[in-house]
């Protein structure tokens, strides 16, 4: 097996008015020609190990390596190799779709001809030939996250990191991003995706890793992580708090994994659902409680997050309450086209977070961009 990104015990601590421990010790592996899953609440580390294996951002000790080259030691040729898509697009809304593209290319130091067959090939890969001479700011916000996607495939990565690249879009938009990512890594692209889409992870992902309060908690493949919670879950939905309360206490005593609540629905995971379901209904009826709907149902990756974590997907804040106050992850800039680490942004932002709300750059390169 090859690896085309390793992280080995990286560790980051942003120092400020509070100090952030934003990576404890992450380490995974993942596979060439495979899509990686990073998963967690807001503020567990997920963009930080982004920005350090895109050598935005330098980890205070531990190793990172994409295709073999260290991104401490080598970072002008880990950027000929990696694209990147930030959480909001990098993209200049006074430009036309076409002129982005093509800013990109030149960025990336990509010859003219190159250049234009480059963006012509990739507005018709993602469906934006007929609004390609028109101002992003009349795309929609789905328009805008495909062509930042397409910026950063212009050099032709080999490893592509897309950082919550569906956030914010809706399903049908969210498919047809899905669909492009299966195709890239068909054609032989590695991605590492951060997502808070559990759906999102179980359909793309080969491998997923949990990281919660700057550390993997668990890792293996989506089918392998919900085998391990358990057989089975039961949902209880009732009719108030009040029935919730009460019934979070009659199924305490159905085996060893807790219940949760979330408002009036009632969860616990079960080893043996129909006879954990008859004793459940039992136990329910003795209190006098009549539930709105009562199911047993196979455990999602939701299940497996809500365990780890004791929050669900897209739920929480930063591990200071906020995510990486007002600074931006790479500016506009690419990785060495000016000569500095990380284009015109900054760091770490203004905030106390860790992980960054600021605007990623679309395109990491130089010299001739990545395969040929």
């Amino acid at each position: 097996m090859t690896h085309a990104i390793t992280a080995d015990d990286l560790r980051k601590v942003f120092r400020g008015r509070r100090e952030v421990r934003a990576l404890d010790g992450v380490s995974f592996a993942v596979e060439e020609a495979t899509v990686f899953g990073l998963l967690g609440p807001n503020g567990a580390g997920k963009t930080t190990a982004v920005r350090i294996l895109t050598t935005i951002l330098r980890p205070d000790s531990g190793t990172a390596r994409v295709l073999g080259h260290d991104v401490v030691h080598e970072p002008s040729v880990v950027r000929t190799l990696i694209g990147l898509a930030g959480q909001y697009a990098a993209v200049d809304e006074h430009l036309t779709g076409r002129e982005n593209l093509t800013m990109v290319g030149r960025l990336n130091h990509l010859g003219r001809t190159v250049v234009r067959d480059r963006v012509a090939a990739l507005l018709d890969e993602f469906g934006l030939t007929d609004a390609a001479d028109r101002p992003l700011k009349t795309y929609s916000g789905g328009m805008r996250r495909r062509l930042d996607l397409a910026a950063a495939l212009v050099a032709r990565p080999s490893v592509l990191f897309l950082d919550e690249p569906t956030t914010g879009l809706d399903p049908q938009s969210r498919n047809d991003l899905w669909e492009v990512i299966e195709t890239l890594v068909d054609n032989g692209t590695t991605v590492l995706l951060t997502t808070q889409y559990l759906e999102e992870a179980d359909r793309l992902a080969k491998m997923l890793a949990v990281v919660d309060q700057g550390r993997v908690i668990a890792e293996g493949t989506p089918a392998k992580l919900k085998a391990d919670l358990g057989a089975t879950v039961l949902e209880v939905g009732l009719h108030d708090h009040g029935d919730a309360d009460r019934t979070m206490a009659a199924l305490a005593a159905l085996g060893p994994h807790s219940p949760t609540r979330e408002g009036s629905l009632v969860e616990v995971t079960v080893d043996d659902g129909p006879r954990a379901a008859m004793t459940a209904l039992r136990a329910l009826d003795s209190e006098g409680i009549t539930p709105i709907h009562f199911t047993l149902r196979e455990p999602s990756l939701d299940d497996v997050f809500l365990a780890l974590t004791g929050r669900r997907a897209g739920g929480g804040a930063g591990q200071d309450g906020t995510e990486a106050g007002t600074g931006t992850e790479a500016g506009a800039g690419t990785g060495a086209g000016a000569g500095t680490e990380a284009g015109t942004g900054t760091e770490a932002g203004t905030g106390t977070g860790s992980e960054g709300s600021g605007q990623g750059a679309s395109a990491l390169g130089a010299g001739t961009g990545g395969r040929p």
